[in-house]
C-alpha cells in the first residue's frame, strides 16, 4: 500500500489531496510517521551551539515546521554569557511555548558544546552555528554521539578543517546520522524546477555562469588592546579574520558559488582570480575589498564570480546562466527565488519565456521542512560532502586571488594548510592565531607572498 507523506515540496492542501480523506491525512501526520523518540514523546529537541543571529534565526525556521510534529529548543551553549542571554530572551519573547531551556541547560565555555550535545537523544538536533573555525570539532562530536546536525556556513576556514568535516560526514553516513548544511537555496522548489529544465536540455549546453554578490559594508576599526586577545578576536573578527570565519568573501559569496556547482552538477578543476583593496582604505582587518574569480570546469566551461564591499557602487546579488539556447536567472536579492528562463540571451523582465510556480516559503523554511521530514520518516539526509566541496571551491577561489596564481582542485584536496591548529585544545588562554601590528593592522594578503594552500 502506498502511503502519502507530507513533504516540504507540497502544500498542506496538496498533501491532504494525496490521501483518500482528510482523516487519512491526519492519521499520517499524527500516527503513521515513525516516532523518533519514545511513543509518549515525539518532540525533536534542539541544542543551539553558538547563539548569534544566524543560530537564533535557524531556531525560528525549525519552529516553522508546524505540520511535522513538535520541535522545542532544549539547550543553549556559547562562550559569551551576554550573547546567550540576549538570544534566549529574544527567542522566549517570540516563541514562548517552544522554548524549554532551564537554567541548568544553558552552558558556557569551550566545552559547552559537549554538555549541550550530551543531554540530547537520537532524533534530536545539534545546531552548530558558531564561528566557522570550530565547526568540524562540534559536528564530529555530535556524530560520535549519534545526534543529527544542522551546520551553518561557512563550514571551516581552511582545507584541513574541511577534510576533518568530511570524515565526520562519512562517519554520519555509516551511522545513519542526518546532517543538514546551510545552503538553503538548494531546497527552493522554484530553483529545483529550473535545474530540471537544465538537466532536460531546455537551455542547451551551459558554457557560462555569472554569479555576483556586490554591495557595501563597513571596515574593521582599530581594536586597540583587544586586537591580540583570543577571546576578543572571537567577538569582532567573524568576517574580518580568516582563521575565525573564512573572511567576508567566503562567508557571503559561498552561496552563489554553490549555486554554480549545482547548476553544472560538477566541481571546478581550477580557479584564477584578482583581488585588492580600494584606495585610501582604513580597514584594519584582513579582507580585500573586491574579488573576481574565474572557475574552469573539466569540460572547459566557465563560471565567473564577483564580490565586492564598496559603498555607493552598483549592487548585484544574483546568479545568471547563459545556455547555448537561452539565458536564465537562477536567484535574486537576499536569496530570493527570482527564477526565470528568457527567450534569448537578454536578461530583462520584458524577455521572460518561462517562470516556475512561485515559492510559497523562503528557502530557509524549505530547508528545515526537508530536514525535519527526513528525521521523522528516517530518510537518508547527509549534505556534508557537497557542502564541504562547495566550501572548498570557494576557498580555491580565495586562494587564487590572494596568492596571485592558478589554484587547482587537486591542490586543494591535497592541501594540509590550516589557519589555526590544535582546535581541540583551545581555551580562553590560547594565543590568537593571528596578531595585529603596533598600529592595530592585521596582516593582509599580498600576491606572491601569501600562502593558504
Amino acid at each position: 500500500m502506498t502511503r502519502a507523506i507530507l513533504t516540504p515540496k507540497s502544500t498542506r492542501r496538496q498533501f491532504i489531496k494525496q490521501t483518500s480523506s482528510l482523516a487519512a491525512g491526519a492519521s499520517v501526520l499524527s500516527g503513521v510517521l515513525p516516532h523518533v523518540h519514545a511513543a509518549d514523546d515525539n518532540t525533536i529537541r534542539l541544542a543551539l551551539i553558538g547563539c548569534g543571529g544566524r543560530g537564533s534565526g535557524a531556531v525560528g525556521d525549525a519552529f516553522g515546521v508546524e505540520d511535522y510534529g513538535p520541535v522545542k529548543l532544549y539547550a543553549m551553549a556559547d562562550l559569551d554569557e551576554a550573547r546567550l542571554s540576549k538570544a534566549y530572551d529574544a527567542l522566549k519573547k517570540k516563541h514562548d511555548d517552544k522554548i524549554d531551556v532551564a537554567d541548568d541547560r544553558k552552558f558556557l565555555g569551550f566545552d559547552a558544546y559537549k554538555k549541550a550535545i550530551d543531554i540530547l537523544r537520537p532524533g534530536d538536533i545539534a545546531m552548530c552555528t558558531t564561528r566557522a573555525y570550530i565547526r568540524p570539532v562540534h559536528v564530529e562530536y555530535a556524530v560520535k554521539k549519534g545526534i543529527n546536525v544542522f551546520m551553518e556556513k561557512p563550514f571551516a576556514p581552511d582545507p584541513m578543517g574541511l577534510k576533518r568535516l568530511l570524515r565526520a560526514g562519512e562517519e554520519a553516513e555509516k551511522k545513519g546520522v542526518k546532517i543538514a548544511a546551510g545552503f538553503q537555496c538548494r531546497h527552493s522548489p522554484a530553483r529545483q524546477a529550473l535545474i530540471q529544465q537544465i538537466r532536460d536540455g531546455v537551455l542547451g549546453e551551459i558554457p557560462l555562469i555569472r554569479a555576483n554578490r556586490l554591495g557595501g559594508a563597513s571596515w574593521l576599526s582599530n581594536q586597540g588592546e583587544k586586537s591580540n586577545s583570543f577571546l576578543e578576536q572571537m567577538q569582532f573578527g567573524r568576517i574580518h579574520l580568516y582563521w575565525l570565519g573564512s573572511g567576508h568573501m567566503v562567508d557571503y559569496l559561498i552561496h552563489q558559488i554553490d549555486e554554480c556547482c549545482w547548476i553544472k552538477d560538477a566541481w571546478p578543476v581550477s580557479a584564477v582570480g584578482m583581488a585588492g583593496r580600494v584606495p585610501n582604505s582604513t580597514d584594519h582587518g584582513q579582507n580585500l575589498d573586491n574579488y573576481s574569480i574565474e572557475y574552469t570546469f573539466a569540460d572547459g566551461t566557465k563560471a565567473f564570480c564577483g564580490f565586492y564591499r564598496i559603498n555607493k557602487a552598483r549592487s548585484d546579488f544574483a546568479t545568471y546562466i547563459h545556455g547555448t539556447k537561452c539565458a536564465a536567472q537562477f536567484s535574486g536579492n537576499v536569496h530570493a527565488a527570482t527564477v526565470h528562463r528568457f527567450k534569448d540571451q537578454h536578461i530583462n523582465n520584458d524577455n521572460i519565456a518561462w517562470s516556475p510556480e512561485a515559492d510559497v516559503h523562503k528557502p530557509w523554511q524549505y530547508e528545515w521542512n526537508d530536514f525535519i521530514t527526513s528525521i521523522r520518516n528516517d530518510r537518508p539526509h547527509n549534505e556534508c560532502k557537497r557542502a564541504c566541496y562547495s566550501d572548498l571551491t570557494t576557498q580555491m577561489g580565495r586562494a587564487a586571488c590572494h596568492m596571485g596564481r592558478e589554484v587547482t582542485w587537486d591542490e586543494m584536496m591535497k592541501s594540509e594548510f590550516q589557519f589555526c591548529e590544535n582546535l581541540d585544545a583551545l581555551n580562553e588562554n590560547s594565543p590568537p592565531p593571528v596578531k595585529a601590528d603596533e598600529n592595530g593592522q592585521f596582516p593582509v594578503p599580498i600576491q606572491g607572498q601569501w600562502k593558504e594552500v
